[in-house]
């Protein structure tokens, strides 16, 4: 499908590649990332990906516009159209390296997976076997850094958010909302509904790149006792 070019305020693009989430429009997107940070114009600041659309970033300053032909706008169009013909032709095949997240669920860190199960008539032993039985896509970073886009979880352990957000999710918090699910990379109030916590952190602002999933990559949740997430942690029995 050919690009779309909206205009973001005065100093983004917004490009569409299509209306529904699949991981054939998320692969023709980070290779229009791949191209364009590779070969980025004059004045480019950042790409910003999601599930069907990539926001380009752009210093009005620096563009260099030369005439009063065109806009900043019209500019950077033709430009990121020259750079969808190489990006189509971009075939590299998504990463198969799946990264194991361990997930300690229920209880204390889990205080909403009996809703999930009861929501569902499941068990809540059958809720994490099939919340851990699945391979999930990261589509892309937001909401909060290093908060990851999932696809991939199965309808049926769906749950609603809940109606009146909690004001505090603890980091590595691991929710369910609709048919989304995701991990809390920090402390934030949240509506999502909490089945279990991971030991790792998934934003590292000392490191580099400071978010320990990107988009592109697959995961799998793995189940783990307290014992486990206690030493993951790094905390003394």
């Amino acid at each position: 499908m050919a690009w779309s070019f909206y205009p973001l305020g005065d100093s983004a693009v917004l490009v569409e590649f299509g209306s529904g989430i699949s991981e054939k429009i998320h692969q023709e997107i980070r290779a229009a990332v791949r191209g364009i940070e590779s070969r980025p114009f004059s004045g480019f600041v950042e790409c910003v990906p999601a599930f069907t659309t990539l926001c380009v970033y752009y210093d009005l300053m620096g563009l260099r516009l030369t005439g009063r032909k065109m806009t900043a706008f019209e500019h950077v169009c033709s430009l990121l159209r020259d750079m969808e013909k190489s990006a189509a032709q971009d075939k590299e095949v998504l990463s198969a390296e799946v990264i194991d997240i361990p997930v300690c669920y229920g209880g204390e860190f889990g205080p909403d997976l009996g809703l999930v199960a009861e929501l569902n008539g499941l068990s809540e032993e059958e809720v994490v076997s099939i919340h851990a039985g699945e391979q999930y896509l990261v589509y892309a970073i937001g909401f909060a850094p290093g908060f990851p886009y999932l696809g991939g979880m199965p309808g049926t352990i769906a749950a609603p958010r809940k109606k009146t957000p909690r004001l505090r999710i603890p980091a590595g918090s691991v929710g369910i909302a609709g048919t989304q699910t995701g991990i809390y990379p920090i402390e934030t109030p949240g509506g999502w509904q909490i089945i279990g916590r991971t030991p790792l952190a998934l934003f590292r602002p000392d490191q580099l790149p400071p978010t320990l999933l990107q988009g592109g990559d697959y995961i799998r949740f793995r189940p783990i006792g307290l014992e486990e997430y206690r030493r993951l942690r790094g905390i003394q029995p």
